[in-house]
């Protein structure tokens, strides 16, 4: 019998299996893991199926087939990512609940909600991004949520190694090294990156680095124990804003050499799943973020030139603000599965616990060097604050599977909180300078789906808040007083579509409503003795109305050979509905303006040829015109801070190619050269203009053994 055995035993030669994304867009499950996602509008960007530019994570390729993504273009290429959706603040994100891996990465959801923790692209699997319907799970952010979901460590090697080196234009040198395996119940996966660039315009340099290191521990199969610490650092040159006139003439041109930018921030967390049973999950989820903002400017608008003056024949010393975070999250959650009247449904349940330090000190006296100096030649700074929060929140949603096609998910999700500042004001009165705001929300929500032979039918409705955050409540002169009653931003999201697939056609065609109450703001107002200040307080209400629509068409032409053509496209219309804003020394009404920075549209289309050797995508942006401020300006400030900001249309060229176990990737970015900027910042990093990147060449190789 062996010998029966042994002569039917054949030994095959290893076949190496590799298949061909034709897409890299697709959607989250209706439940993965502790989260439940029926009925809500999501989208998965794969960006091992991309050809975007991800080294310096251009943000209209890497989110081009996402409909509405506004990016601003303000730190540096790389460094940040700077969107928003639906109309909302694209500011470091602030307006999302961004996590990398579960992990929160918002330095401050109560004092400074951006997010100065700066992934790289080229360790990130895949984006999940979760609108604002989804808040009542994972938070009541009106964005939604975005969530970097890194490379999975390699399950079939003790050792395995990727490399990818990239080299640009404008001084463009990044490196990118990751190991990772399985050692029996044990797997690791870490990475390096640094960065180096000179900009594309003059004294806008970057120097940045990353690090992350990952622990999975799996004792038993239905239990996984998962360690991480990331690290991220830069220092960036700030050129200065631009004025209109500057613009036209040099768009490469800077105001500044001495000013600079530095955010290091550490993320640690561990994570617990246990599969309770078949029907049962279980994750705990603790991290925190921890780290400084770090800037050094001489602070004035583009047209106050930073010269050496001929009396002191020295530089005007320059201002030091640094930021400590100290931020620490905890998140228990349980899903459930259970029948109800002969079907399935889901039950998702929670509570997460907020708390917060953010030690602000602002106004410090610095040197007046040209180099990245934070010393202070004064100890006391203008500002020197403290803003301490907790919050706790208690969320529960519920799939009724009500037929085989039909689900409907209510929910709720209640907020309980308070931030209390405290600390000194040079300029301000020490008893009108502490200050506490409750955080009280009971959020409801409720979204459904109805699943069709090629698609589904959604719809969703859930309401979220943006609490008053430490630049709310901060005079910025002595001419200004801050209301003690100031009221957290709430609102809600309204959506609802249709999506779905056949074998050649990919769609997802929505309607969306965003309203945006309590927004804040300064007014005019007089004292009791007739006086003049400025009052920053609730202003009104804001609306954004639109549509989102996606379409991909994948034709195949030759056994391998395939062509792909897609569109994403927004439509807007943001108002300002009963507000009423400070001009001078009076306040004017501004209902009906339109908001800040939504555009009426945002469209991008494109297409790729693909076959086995790799893939060539050329991309065509284009932005609609927005203004500046809330009075809708038209014409420029003598500085460049309020104005029209014009449209603009870009031109991508992105490839691919696959060389046995190597990887070039090559991007034209820009490749018409267009001069334009996307946004006239009213605060950091300076009121004006911004130019956006011209013309570049990136060119990134790869392998992986």
């Amino acid at each position: 019998m062996a010998q029966e055995d042994s002569l039917r035993t054949r030994h095959l030669n290893e076949v190496e299996v590799k298949g061909q994304r034709l897409l890299d867009m697709s959607r989250l499950p209706e439940s993965s893991g502790t989260y439940l996602w029926s009925g809500r509008k999501n989208e998965v960007i794969s960006l091992g199926g991309t050809n975007a530019n991800i080294a310096e994570k251009t943000g209209r390729q890497i989110f081009a087939k996402v409909p509405g993504v506004f990016v601003y273009d303000m730190d540096g290429s790389g460094n940040q990512m700077n969107i928003s959706t639906r109309g909302l603040d694209p500011h470091r994100g602030w307006e999302f609940n961004i996590r990398r891996n579960g992990s929160i990465t918002n330095s401050d959801m109560y004092g400074y909600p951006a997010s100065h923790y700066s992934i790289p692209m080229e360790a990130v699997d895949r984006i999940e991004l979760v609108r604002g319907t989804g808040s009542l799970q994972y938070g009541a952010q009106f964005g939604g949520m975005l969530n970097y979901v890194t490379k999975v460590p390699d399950s079939t090697k003790v050792f395995s190694l990727e490399n990818i080196s990239t080299a640009g234009s404008y001084g463009l040198l990044s490196t990118y090294i990751s190991a990772s395996g399985t050692v029996g119940k044990f797997q690791y996966a870490t990475y390096y990156t640094k960065r180096v660039s000179d900009g594309y315009r003059k004294n806008s340099e970057t120097d940045y680095d990353a690090q992350s290191l990952q622990l999975i521990f799996s004792p038993v199969k239905a239990l996984k124990l998962t360690a991480e610490l990331s690290r991220s650092n830069y220092l960036y040159q700030i050129p200065g804003p631009l004025t209109d006139e500057m613009f036209a003439q040099d768009s490469r041109q800077a105001t500044r050499s001495r000013n600079y930018f530095n955010p290091e921030i550490y993320v640690p967390s561990f994570q617990v799943d246990w599969q309770l049973s078949d029907n049962t999950k279980v994750s705990w989820l603790t991290s925190a973020v921890l780290g400084d903002r770090n800037s050094v400017m001489f602070d004035k608008p583009a047209n106050v030139p930073d010269v050496i003056d001929p009396i002191t024949n020295a530089y005007a010393p320059r201002q030091v603000d640094i930021d400590n975070f100290n931020s620490y999250t905890s998140e228990l959650r349980l899903l459930h599965t259970y029948p109800l009247n002969g079907r399935q449904s889901k039950l998702v349940a929670g509570i997460q616990y907020f708390n917060n330090d953010l030690h602000r000190r602002q106004q410090g006296k610095g040197t007046t060097g040209t180099d990245f100096d934070l010393t202070v030649t004064d100890p006391v700074f203008g500002r020197d604050m403290h803003l301490k929060s907790t919050n706790v929140a208690l969320f529960v949603e519920n799939k009724f599977q009500v037929t085989e096609v039909l689900s409907i998910t209510p929910g709720i999700r209640y907020e309980s909180g308070q931030s209390d500042l405290t600390g000194t004001i040079s300029y301000y009165d020490a008893d009108d300078v502490p200050n506490t705001i409750e955080h009280k929300f009971p959020l409801l929500g409720i979204s459904a789906q109805y699943s069709l032979k090629q698609g589904s039918l959604y719809a969703g409705w859930a309401q979220a808040y943006r609490p008053v955050i430490f630049k709310d409540i901060i005079p910025a002169s002595v001419y200004e007083r801050v209301d003690k009653n100031l009221m957290d931003a709430y609102g809600y999201n309204l959506e609802a579509g249709f999506r779905g697939n056949t074998k050649h056609l990919r769609w997802d065609v929505g309607v969306f409503h965003l309203q945006y109450n309590n927004r804040l703001g300064a007014q005019a107002m007089y004292d009791e003795l007739d006086e003049f200040y400025i009052y920053r307080t609730n202003i009104g209400n804001s609306a954004t109305t639109g549509a989102e629509i996606y379409l991909e068409y994948v034709a195949p032409l030759y056994k391998r050979v395939a062509l792909s053509a897609f569109t994403s496209t927004a439509l807007f219309n943001g108002r300002y509905t009963h507000a009423q804003i400070r001009s001078g020394e009076t306040n004017m009404d501004i209902s009906g303006n339109k908001l800040e920075s939504v555009p009426e549209v945002i469209t991008r289309n494109g297409v790729t040829l693909r076959s086995a050797l790799g893939s060539v995508s050329l991309l065509c942006s284009y932005v609609g015109e927005t203004f500046a401020d809330a009075m809708n300006t038209v014409l420029p400030s003598a500085t460049g801070a309020v104005g029209l900001v014009p449209g603009y249309g870009l031109f991508d060229l992105n490839s691919t190619f696959v060389f046995h176990s190597f990887t070039v990737r090559i991007n034209v970015n820009n490749i018409t050269n267009k001069q334009y900027f996307t946004k006239r910042p009213t605060f950091y990093p300076g009121p004006g203009i911004w130019p956006s990147d011209g013309r570049s060449l990136v060119v990134s190789v790869g392998f992986k053994v």
